[in-house]
């Protein structure tokens, strides 16, 4: 019976017609509500605002930061280099095509003996000997954490003689993009608690001020969400103005990081400081509207 009832309440919704003019005034009545939501939190807005601005600061440096150190792995990623030592009268052309095959292989370069021997003799004072020096293949893999992979695969080869690869270099390169990104993922964790505490509690205080207010509001029949809605945007704005203000000291850490890019001649990452700002901007945003939406469901029983 009540399912019919809420269809029937659904079809004669449908066919009322809107009044845009309503809605607006009412958008218009919420929004101030925010205004004065805001308004009778007094000093105590500085403070969050504040606070916000330097947990999002904090945020923004480290995840500007784990960008430009990916950046600088991936380049050291792409020198790394395996040396493939081929036993003699082996077809470097067959072997070459072979190790093409592998996953994540870029480019395979045929280094021949004769020119390794030329170089080696412009190099030292060598005397007139026969060349001792075998065929070479330098191996480029497309990322650092797929070389052990890779050397194992050609190792396995039997027209293999020796391989030698920076082993330590690759592993350090793997260690510090693992120490940044969970470095990253922490501080994020970290900023949504601290956060959602804040707020949580500042929206606390407007409840309290505004209890008989809301009390009266409930006794008139007045929609939950219109209760909810300045309070979850007053947790937004809190948000969006700490972000503006964490913007400042974000360009100092970008033009650092900028200048240390041009002086090691390794390139930025691609709109690395528009993806910082978006992704700081949006999880502000979330988090300030998350957190005081949690309090209404906590302390507020609409």
């Amino acid at each position: 019976m009540s399912d019919k009832k809420l269809k029937i309440k659904k079809q004669v919704k449908k066919h009322i017609p809107k009044d845009w003019l309503c809605e607006l005034r009412i958008l218009y009545r919420l929004t101030m509500e925010t205004f004065y939501d805001i308004k009778r939190t007094g000093i105590v807005n500085l403070v969050i605002i504040t606070t916000m601005a330097a947990i999002l600061t904090i945020f923004g440096s480290f995840f500007r930061t784990a960008m430009s150190i990916s950046s600088f792995a991936h380049e050291l990623g792409n020198v790394l280099e395996i040396s493939v030592y081929l036993k003699s009268g082996t077809d470097t052309n067959l072997v070459k095509n072979r190790i093409k095959e592998f996953e994540h292989v870029e480019t395979v370069k045929i280094i021949s003996k004769d020119v390794s021997w030329q170089n080696l003799k412009r190099e030292m004072d060598l005397p007139d000997i026969s060349n001792p020096l075998p065929d070479t293949l330098h191996v480029k893999v497309d990322k650092p954490e797929n070389i052990s992979a890779v050397f194992k695969k050609i190792k396995q080869l039997n027209s293999v003689e020796d391989m030698s690869y920076a082993q330590e270099l690759a592993k350090k390169i793997q260690t510090l993009n693992h120490v940044v990104n969970t470095i990253t993922v922490l501080v994020i964790i970290i900023m949504g608690i601290l956060t959602i505490t804040i707020i949580n509690n500042t929206i606390q205080l407007v409840i309290q001020s505004r209890k008989d207010e809301i009390e009266i509001m409930r006794l008139m029949g007045v929609s939950n969400w219109y209760i909810r809605f300045p309070l979850i945007m007053q947790g937004a704005f809190y948000g969006f103005t700490g972000a503006i203000i964490a913007i400042i000291p974000l360009n100092f850490v970008q033009n650092g990081l900028i200048n240390m890019h041009k002086f090691f001649m390794v390139p930025s990452p691609l709109y690395a400081q528009s993806l910082v700002i978006f992704t700081m901007f949006l999880m502000a945003i979330l988090f300030g509207a998350g957190g005081s939406f949690l309090c209404i469901k906590k302390h507020l029983q609409v």
